[in-house]
């Protein structure tokens, strides 16, 4: 387990005197067809990781679902170009990749998101935005802190690591081409958070993990995360993200074969708030 007073100084109680958007202001975009799933499962872990405003840019056919099941996220047509510009320039994190796809809107659309970014905003990177940034990594011009969350053969395409040479000291040398304080949450079977000069390891997690949808929960929980406690510092932030989303697997897995991504999601309050008290949920 993680050091608790780090735990401790990242989720701390919530202000008495505060209001929604005291919490950030997060924009999703994915869910193209026919991975609606993807961007809704990532929207549930940033609404009940106490994000204070989600907003998620979709496929216009995924928006009742997304509200059937979460009525708390604002949602709209990604392909809106107006109201995708409205929604960057209020956002403090940006989250794109859960379910975009790779095709020429995709692409489009993940473009135009990288041109018209506020530079103060934070950008995750996920799923199969991160080959679309492998595409035009040495065009990349970006000053915003980045966080990544590629599997293995993700950050392949990426770093130009192959698995086997995909140590902490290689991956922190291929961090360097990336903007300065590029966070990477390198996922695998022993995941690990890095920065060109910091690593952690998350010692939590196991094969009940193994399903689809688990990367899409992670990476919304890392946003929410990263919109009410922007002020600590970010490197802490990640990693105590993705170790509660270990964290809570392997209590679920002590009565389950399997753990479904949408159960840690269900989850997430109970534990944040045990967590604000100085408590761990046995």
């Amino acid at each position: 387990m993680l050091d608790f007073q780090l735990i401790k100084s990242v989720i701390k109680p919530r202000q008495t005197d505060s209001h929604k958007g005291t919490y950030g202001r997060v924009l999703l975009i994915g869910g193209l067809y026919p991975y609606g799933g993807a961007i809704i499962m990532s929207a549930l872990a940033c609404v009940n990781s106490g994000a204070g405003l989600v907003t998620v840019a979709t496929d216009s056919a995924n928006i009742a679902a997304l509200h059937s099941h979460l009525p708390e996220a604002m949602a709209f047509d990604m392909a809106d170009s107006d109201l995708l510009t409205e929604n960057l320039a209020k956002a403090d994190v940006v989250l794109i990749g859960p379910g975009l796809s790779e095709n020429s809107r995709a692409q489009a659309t993940f473009d135009f998101v990288l041109d018209h970014l506020e530079t103060s905003c934070r950008l995750i990177i996920d799923g199969s935005a991160l080959n679309l940034l492998a595409k035009r990594k040495e065009s990349l011009h970006l000053t915003n802190q980045l966080v990544l969350t590629p599997h293995q053969k993700e950050w392949e395409r990426l770093s130009g690591l192959s698995m086997s040479e995909q140590t902490d000291a290689a991956s922190q040398v291929a961090l360097c081409h990336f903007p300065k304080e590029t966070i990477l949450v390198a996922k695998s079977q022993a995941t690990k958070v890095l920065t060109k000069d910091r690593s952690a390891a998350i010692e939590a997690g196991g094969p009940y993990q193994a399903t689809g949808g688990m990367g899409d929960t992670l990476c919304g929980m890392i946003a929410g995360f990263l919109a009410q406690f922007g002020q600590t510092d970010a490197f802490d932030v990640v990693l105590i993200a993705s170790w509660l989303h270990s964290a809570i697997a392997d209590h679920l897995a002590k009565d389950a074969y399997v753990v479904l991504p949408t159960q840690i999601s269900q989850e997430i309050p109970r534990w944040m708030k045990s967590l604000s008290q100085g408590k761990l949920i046995d």
